[in-house]
């Protein structure tokens, strides 16, 4: 489990998803809002419509702001919400915004936009994996995102890249999505497991998760079965005894 820690001067504001605090200095103030700073200026409802839109793609409704309040810069440490890497992405030095999975953003700098962002094509949503909604990360600053697993950073040159749908953690918005058949249903059947694969194609970079949570807790959850741990834990709790 890996989590980050970030270095905040007076007035400077990191926003981080709700949950994911792990410590922070007595000189970090912290505050809880409906807005990633990025539409500063703008009205109640418009701000009000862009956290339903985040909430859509998978984070929490009001975010927290992290502030520093002293010149000597305070710490504020974030951690992940399942095993995995954190991915530090410095958004300045992409020349497109950076488009990952459902429920991947950790945190960023203040005025980091924070939006949903749809799948080109109506069989990506419905065969992908993912859903049709992804987060779309726009800045210049810093942001993290977390992903389940080992991070393999891809890239691409005028190149596609085939992989199985869950496990694409994020990738430039320059890179084109899309899903198409495996082969036949023998493959499917009896080697990889699935009828579609993701294809992306383009120049820019792609992070892979080796990984991907669902996959992760279908297996605890069919091994668990396997084991009886249900009936044990049904029977143990109809006798109140059972120790958590």
């Amino acid at each position: 489990m890996q989590f980050v820690s970030v270095g905040l001067a007076a007035g400077q504001t990191l926003v981080a998803e709700a949950g994911t605090l792990m410590y922070m200095t007595s000189d970090i103030r912290l505050d809880t809002g409906i807005s990633d700073g990025s539409d500063a200026g703008s009205g109640f409802f418009e701000k009000l419509w862009n956290a339903g839109k985040r909430a859509l793609a998978g984070e929490s409704f009001f975010l927290m702001h992290l502030t520093g309040t002293s010149s000597t810069p305070g710490q504020a440490a974030l951690a992940g919400p399942y095993p995995g890497k954190i991915v530090p992405l410095d958004l300045a030095t992409f020349s497109a915004p950076i488009l990952c999975q459902r429920g991947a953003f950790l945190a960023a700098a203040y005025g980091t936009s924070i939006d949903v962002a749809f799948t080109e094509h109506f069989t990506s949503g419905l065969f992908g994996g993912e859903n049709f909604i992804l987060q779309r990360l726009t800045g210049d600053g810093m942001a993290f995102i977390h992903a389940c697993g080992k991070i393999a950073e891809i890239q691409l040159n005028d190149q596609s890249l085939r992989i199985m749908p869950g496990c694409i953690a994020a990738f430039e918005e320059s890179i084109s999505y899309e899903i198409e058949s495996s082969g036949s249903f023998a493959n499917a059947l009896f080697g990889a497991k699935t009828l579609f694969l993701a294809k992306l194609s383009g120049t820019g970079r792609v992070w892979l998760q080796s990984l991907p949570f669902n996959l992760l807790a279908h297996r605890i959850c069919a091994e668990a079965k396997r084991q009886g741990f249900f009936d044990f834990a049904k029977e143990q709790t109809s006798f109140g005894n059972f120790n958590r």
